[in-house]
């Protein structure tokens, strides 16, 4: 387990850099998070990171890619072109969702 420190706050991370507490999102975390996958944030970015807020807040899960993918008009090429490491790993841990089952 690590920490990210973010201005005054250290925010405890899993083994995979998910946060541990979910609630201490904001977008300044998600900055400091992004920079952990190598990311800088642009406005395309932030249309997936709060589609996948949304989404979370409504049904309690991350959504199934097939799902982001229809929903934001996206292509898989062009998630992973804006997160490298995947829309489980690298958007869903920017976006400050708990670690999807399965996706990391």
């Amino acid at each position: 387990m690590a920490d990210l420190v973010v201005g005054d706050r250290t925010l405890a991370l899993d083994e995979d850099g998910f946060l541990e507490d979910a609630s201490l999102w904001d977008e300044e975390v998600a900055e400091a998070l992004a920079k952990t996958e190598e990311v800088e944030l642009t406005p395309e970015h932030w249309e997936i990171i709060n589609y996948l807020r949304n989404y979370y807040a409504e049904f309690g899960v991350a959504p199934m890619v097939r799902k982001m993918l229809r929903d934001t008009g996206k292509s898989n090429a062009e998630i992973y072109e804006l997160f490298p490491s995947g829309p489980g790993k690298g958007a869903c841990k920017i976006a400050g969702l708990l670690k999807p089952t399965g996706c990391v």
